[in-house]
Formats: C-alpha cells, sequence, structure tokens
C-alpha cells in the first residue's frame, strides 16, 4: 500500500511523518490513520507537529497499515515477541506475529536476544506484519560482541541502529536517559535495575567509567532515524521493578532527562514516545502520569503495565492490566501488555493470547472511561444481544470469539441452544432477563403506581 507514497519521498534528507506535518503536509499516512480512528485529518496532523502523536511508519516497510500513537487517539496495545538463546526460531516468531495481530495488537516489538539470526528473524517479521515492529537494538548489540563490555563501543551501537533502520523497524526503544550520574540513585532499592536494556549500560558505564554513549551520540541515532523515519521510544531504564521502588528519586531524575531528549528530537522533527514505568501502586498512576506529561512536553507515553501488586506470579497479565486501565484513563497513549508468563519464563502462544486479550480490555475500558466518541458503541451493541439471546451475535462482538463460544459450549454445544433464551448459570426457569415488561403492562403499572401516590401522603 505504501509503495507510491514513500517512492514520492525518495532524495529527501529527512522523511519523518513529523517532518511533513510541520510543513503543514497531509501525508498519504496522516490521511489513512484519519479514516481508521474516525478523527479529522487536520487534527492528526498538528497532533503529530506537536509531537503529541506519533505515526511509526519506517519508509522501508511499506506493507504497514499506519496506525497512530496518542493521546486524541484510541489507547493502543504492544505485543512483545522473541527469541532467546534458549528458545524460539524464525518460523515461531512469525507465527507468534500472526497470532498477536490476530488478537488485536496495535504494535509488535521484536526483542528477540538470541537463538538464531536476529537479522533474518527481524526481516521475516517485518515481512509478515501489517503493524508497526519496534526493538531494542541494544540486544543486538551485545550479541554481536557476545557480551563483552570491552568491545561494546559506540561504533557498534550506532551499526546495529542504522542496519535496524535500514531493514524497516518503525521504532526503537533506545535508553538515552539513564545517565552516570543516576546510578547512585538506585543503592536503597529492593530490585535494583530491572531494565534489561538499562542493566547492559549500566555495567557498560561502571566498566568504562564513561557516559551513557547513547546519550553522548544521540544526535548521531537522530541524524539516523530521520533518513528512514524511525520513531524514539525513549526507555525507561530505570524504571521501578516492585511497589516498594515505585516513585523514587531515580525514576524521575531520568525521566527528566528523557523530557531534555524528547525535546533535542523534537528539533529535528523526529517522532518520540517516552516508555513509562512497571510496577507502580494504583494511587500513585495518575501522578505518574501527569508527571510524565509535564517533563516531556505531552509527548505519547507509552507504559508497561504498571502492576498495581507484587505477589502474584502467573497473574500478572491481571495485577498488571488494572494498572494499564487506570493508566489509559489518566492519559496513556498506548499499554504493553505483560503475560501471565512475567517474571517467570518466555511466554508462549497461549499466553500472548491472555496478555493481549487483557490489555485489550483495558485499553478499551480506558477509552470508555475517557469518553471517546463511539468508544461504548460495541458494548452497546453486545448487550442488546445479550438481551435478544442472540448468542453468535454475542460471539462475534466479544474480543476473542473462539473463547467465548468455547466457553459457552463447553454445557449447552448443541445448535438449539444458540437460540435458547438462556444459557448453564441459570437454567430455564432461572434468567431474570426473560423478565419481559410489554406496554401494556407498563401502562398499567404507571397508573397504580399514580393511585398509590395520591393515596400516600408525601413527606417534604
Amino acid at each position: 500500500m505504501r509503495s507510491a507514497w514513500v517512492a514520492r519521498r525518495a532524495g529527501q534528507a529527512n522523511v519523518s511523518q513529523m517532518h511533513y506535518a510541520r510543513q503543514g503536509l497531509i501525508t498519504e499516512e496522516m490521511a489513512y490513520v484519519a479514516r481508521r480512528e474516525n478523527l479529522p485529518a487536520e487534527l492528526i496532523r498538528s497532533e503529530i507537529a506537536r509531537g503529541r502523536m506519533i505515526l511509526p511508519a519506517n519508509i522501508n516497510h511499506p506493507n504497514l497499515e499506519p496506525m497512530a500513537i496518542g493521546v486524541a487517539s484510541a489507547c493502543k496495545v504492544n505485543a512483545n515477541i522473541g527469541a532467546s538463546p534458549n528458545s524460539s526460531n524464525l518460523e515461531e516468531e512469525v507465527a507468534k506475529l500472526k497470532l498477536a495481530v490476530k488478537y488485536g495488537a496495535d504494535t509488535v516489538m521484536d526483542l528477540s536476544t538470541g537463538g538464531g539470526d536476529l537479522d533474518a528473524i527481524r526481516a521475516a517479521i517485518i515481512q509478515a506484519s501489517p503493524v508497526p515492529i519496534g526493538t531494542v537494538p541494544i540486544y543486538q548489540a551485545m550479541e554481536m560482541v557476545h557480551g563483552n563490555m570491552d568491545l561494546l563501543t559506540p561504533e557498534v551501537f550506532l551499526e546495529v541502529i542504522e542496519k535496524q533502520a535500514k531493514q524497516g523497524v518503525d521504532y526503537m526503544t533506545i535508553h538515552a536517559g539513564i545517565l552516570i550520574e543516576h546510578l547512585p540513585l538506585v543503592k536503597n532499592r529492593l530490585t535494583g535495575i530491572v531494565s534489561r536494556g538499562g542493566g547492559i549500560l549500566a555495567r557498560w558505564m561502571l566498566h568504562h567509567h564513561q557516559q551513557n554513549p547513547l546519550y553522548t551520540h544521540y544526535h548521531d541515532i537522530i541524524e539516523i532515524f530521520k533518513k528512514y523515519d524511525v520513531s524514539f521510544s525513549l526507555g525507561d531504564s530505570l524504571r521501578p521493578g516492585c511497589q516498594h521502588d515505585a516513585s523514587d528519586a531515580a525514576q524521575f531524575a531520568e525521566l527528566k532527562t528523557l523530557g531534555q531528549l524528547t525535546r533535542r528530537a523534537w528539533e529535528h522533527d523526529v517522532q518520540v514516545m517516552v516508555e513509562g514505568p512497571g510496577h507502580v501502586p494504583m494511587h500513585q498512576i495518575e501522578m505518574n502520569v501527569k508527571k510524565q506529561m509535564e517533563e516531556c512536553s505531552e509527548a505519547p507515553f507509552y507504559v508497561l503495565g504498571p502492576l498495581v501488586t507484587d505477589i502474584a506470579p502467573g497473574y500478572d497479565h491481571i495485577t498488571s492490566a488494572i494498572g494499564a486501565a487506570l493508566a489509559g484513563w489518566h492519559g496513556t497513549a498506548m499499554l504493553c501488555y505483560v503475560t501471565p508468563k512475567e517474571h517467570l519464563g518466555l511466554p508462549n502462544a497461549e499466553d500472548v493470547r491472555t496478555g493481549l486479550i487483557a490489555y485489550k480490555i483495558a485499553a478499551h475500558a480506558a477509552d470508555i472511561a475517557r469518553g471517546r466518541p463511539g468508544a461504548r458503541d460495541r458494548d452497546d451493541a453486545l448487550s442488546q444481544a445479550r438481551f435478544n439471546f442472540d448468542w453468535n451475535q454475542q460471539f462475534a462482538l466479544s474480543l476473542d470469539p473462539e473463547r467465548a463460544r468455547e466457553y459457552h459450549d463447553e454445557t449447552l454445544p448443541a445448535d438449539i441452544y444458540k437460540t435458547a433464551e438462556f444459557c448453564s448459570m441459570c437454567g430455564p426457569k432461572f434468567c431474570p432477563m426473560q423478565t419481559k415488561v410489554d406496554a401494556e403492562q407498563l401502562t398499567a403499572l404507571e397508573k397504580f403506581l399514580s393511585s398509590q401516590k395520591a393515596l400516600v401522603p408525601q413527606q417534604e
């Protein structure tokens, strides 16, 4: 779809959507997003120009179906996939991608750290993906040098970033906000540094006694991103890894740096979103969202969870979806899903499905709470189908039609029960929605109530 669109931009030094938006141009991608979101195209353009919305669309990802991430658009959900040294291969990662798209992922991040040819895996994922693909290039940089900090130079980082940009990666997590002076701030934490990329850079700085190379070479990264229209996803290396560490000095020191980096990228018309904390108690979520908006000049916020309690390994898709719904309500633009395997292991296909559905629920609940036009239409349609005992329509309108049908059919599998006016919970005699009040009964009831009011003195 986008091949002809991007061909017309050949030879331009900056091909970012923000660059065109700031020139007053509505690109084909912006117009497409406007139709998807049912919003005016000029609003999409102005939000991108302002930096409050991004449209991640690398010019080398032509089969992408453009989408937007921002507070003015619907709340989005990201799914993580990726090969590890212990598990996975190219075919399995492409299968995970297709599963994630099937269950509603708006973007997918390839977090591969090993287990095969990372370039080939990434190329296959991009080629198969209609949604934006994100990566964390520091993982491949570490893999290239086999974990040797002496060989992990700024040049290696830049080589990997440019290679992935050429392949068509739409946004990259760049951990440029963690500075050497931030490291002493983690000494009182229970869980220290839980970001994988942040941990790598912390070890690099401690080993070399030098400043974060992604910070010192930030302008070089900007120049790469301009050429391909790659969006920054500024990583939160010092995000809290437990309730105890939430909203501490380390987290907020990095956030201030992320705000500065956001504005530096905007000076070159490069798109930015900012990643947010992973473990935050419920009563601190609104404050965290508002603080990010203030520090980062309202750049789109992209949060992992946050998890609102730490006591439920195996159920962290639930502990985090609670926080995600609250974060979305308060203005977070995209939610990164958490699967039941979080903290425990590499998720399988069923975990991807479970995590995504939990987060689609959270994002949709946030859209309803924010009063987005039309957000509740599907709820009302499903409720009407439920009241009419139209089981097939209920299945069709649900987030996971296969699971809804499966649960219904566990006890009432025959086709005749698809039109039955009951389910196995109440049975045929006790379903309250069988209580129908027709117009004649309602008129008689109103007359009766009127007569009772006349007989009973009204109290002041």
